[in-house]
């Protein structure tokens, strides 16, 4: 680990970032370019201690988790992120079908909805990174370790994940998860962690390996889905699904019809939601 050249690439990558560009008000007056060391923490899900100390070259060894972390905060180029890996002394993954570094155009998009929930999920289901509203819709994926970050691990293994959704929509959202990671699997036969995910899912879940037995096949698109949030009540959301050029990666994003009921629950999301974050 050159801890150098580390501190220096992440301190440059910092000033050449404002805050518009990643979503953060302005605020006060800045005395020096780009974003604050504790910006750049908050939205890698890490301590502002942490990072202060990797920026003076002066902190522990990070896990491979926190530098894909600390890319996507950066909006760092696959070649950046590479580069990163390599000066904290990793490989770098090299499963180019399915990268785990979200791409800065998926990111700058996320970064200008912020008035409604979006996050970017992995054609696995690993959520990768999500707004503010999405936190407040369907709770901070960042804050839980990084197995039980993935959608579909979560639904058949921890019951409390299924208290979202109203109980007649949970056979046709199970379906409906199956189906897609079938269908993803057949895209890439080859890819170890995603035929590892089904295994376990198999071996903990026998509803799982029920419906995977069935081989229904299905992608996700558009749909709507209803939701059921403990501070503002049920919401019925369109959801829109933007895939990037490989199909590994989606632009979740979900939206009310103007003039409903839901409507006017998402809009008390944000301010009931987002303070909740604030809190927190």
């Amino acid at each position: 680990m050159d801890r150098t050249e580390l501190a220096d690439f992440l301190r440059h990558c910092r000033t050449r970032l404002t805050p518009a560009v990643v979503g953060l008000p302005q605020g006060t007056r800045r005395h020096t370019p780009g974003l604050r060391r504790e910006e750049v923490a908050q939205l890698a899900g890490m301590s502002a201690d942490h990072n202060t100390r990797l920026e003076q070259a002066r902190g522990s060894h990070p896990s491979r988790q926190m530098l894909a972390a600390v890319a996507r905060a950066l909006r760092l180029t696959t070649d950046e992120r590479d580069h990163l890996f390599h000066l904290a002394g990793e490989e770098p993954s090299r499963d180019r079908p399915a990268t785990e570094h979200v791409r800065p155009g998926l990111l700058l998009v996320l970064d200008r909805l912020v008035d409604i929930p979006a996050q970017v999920v992995s054609d696995r289901g690993d959520i990768f990174a999500q707004n503010a509203m999405a936190k407040a819709l369907t709770g901070d994926a960042s804050a839980r370790p990084p197995a039980e970050r993935n959608v579909v691990w979560r639904f058949f293994t921890d019951p409390s994940a299924r208290e979202l959704f109203p109980v007649e929509e949970h056979d046709n959202a199970a379906r409906t998860a199956v189906a897609d990671l079938r269908a993803t699997l057949a895209r890439r036969p080859d890819d170890a962690r995603l035929a590892k995910l089904v295994s376990e899912l198999r071996a903990r879940s026998e509803e799982f390996s029920a419906l995977w037995d069935t081989h229904h096949v299905a992608v996700r698109r558009a749909d709507t889905k209803r939701f059921l949030h403990p501070a503002v009540g049920p919401l019925e959301l369109d959801c829109e699904v933007l895939l990037s050029p490989e199909h590994d990666q989606r632009l979740v994003v979900y939206t009310a019809r103007p003039g409903s009921e839901s409507h006017e629950r998402l809009e008390l999301l944000r301010v009931v939601g987002l303070q909740d974050l604030t809190r927190g």
